[in-house]
């Protein structure tokens, strides 16, 4: 996929965000959407700046021959920038419980505040850190470039936009109120086709490897690549209240949704941090 077709992609997408926010069933929905639909506008608006148009002969050709570090240091980038602000939340969330005037209802209050804190810290920080880790090892010890081509790129923009969304949700109230699996239904199915995307790309790197071996941080990697998305499917199965709306109610109930919900939080500590 080139730069044209990803815009046109995107540009698409950021429109169907904008009639979502426009035929809403809750208020909350449509100023997510509406968040979603800026957000894609300005990706749009930045990727036009990558396009060649240029007549096709004389296209500038990109070097295919070494690894894939480019997309790698925009992800130090934002691994440094999404540390910076999950520990900058926590440190007014702390405040907050020493001095309660702090909290600005309803929107920066402690109670939204603070899934602010642990996603970005473990989610954004985290996250960011072990995607472009697992990017650059997996090229070193395979001694091949990363599958899939601007893959990786929907990888990374895909899983910043999951950030912004998830982030953003709390702060507007639009949870499931499930420890560190707080986003909704919506959210949700986007982190799980980017998660994909990245299972591709890992995958694909080793299978195509000049590397007889196979080295033992690869299958670490993958192991925590494949439980993380087994995790995250099985504790988020839920039915949306509309397709229209950010209310979803969960697959389980009871007992039932609290094992389900701790065997994912456990197993997120054990697999992700």
């Amino acid at each position: 996929m080139n730069y044209t077709t990803e815009t046109m992609v995107i540009t698409v997408a950021a429109f169907l965000a904008l009639l979502g926010a426009a035929f809403a069933h809750d208020h909350l929905f449509a100023v997510h959407m509406g968040i979603l639909s800026f957000c894609l506008a300005v990706g749009a608006t930045l990727l036009v700046r990558n396009v060649d148009f240029s007549p096709a002969g004389q296209q500038r050709k990109v070097d295919t021959s070494g690894y894939f570090d480019e997309v790698i240091r925009y992800g130090l980038i934002a691994t440094v920038f999404w540390g910076v602000v999950g520990f900058l939340v926590g440190v007014i969330i702390a405040l907050q419980l020493a001095f309660p005037d702090l909290n600005i209802a309803p929107y920066l209050n402690f109670g939204r505040l603070r899934p602010v804190h642990t996603s970005a810290v473990i989610f954004a920080f985290g996250g960011n850190a072990l995607i472009m880790t697992s990017f650059y090892v997996v090229q070193r010890t395979c001694r091949a470039r990363l599958f899939g081509g601007n893959l990786a790129w929907f990888v990374f923009w895909g899983y910043q936009l999951f950030i912004v969304m998830a982030a953003t949700g709390y702060v507007l109230g639009i949870t499931q109120a499930r420890e560190y699996a707080e986003p909704e239904w919506y959210v949700d199915l986007w982190l799980t086709i980017v998660w994909v995307a990245y299972l591709a790309v890992y995958l694909g790197t080793i299978l195509k490897r000049k590397e007889p071996h196979i080295y033992v941080a690869n299958w670490f990697y993958l192991s925590f690549i494949v439980t993380i998305a087994m995790l995250h499917v099985v504790n988020n199965l839920a039915v949306p209240a509309s397709f229209l709306g950010s209310k979803s109610y969960s697959a389980f109930s009871g007992v039932q949704d609290a094992l389900t919900q701790w065997w994912y939080g456990h197993n997120a500590v054990g697999f992700f941090l």
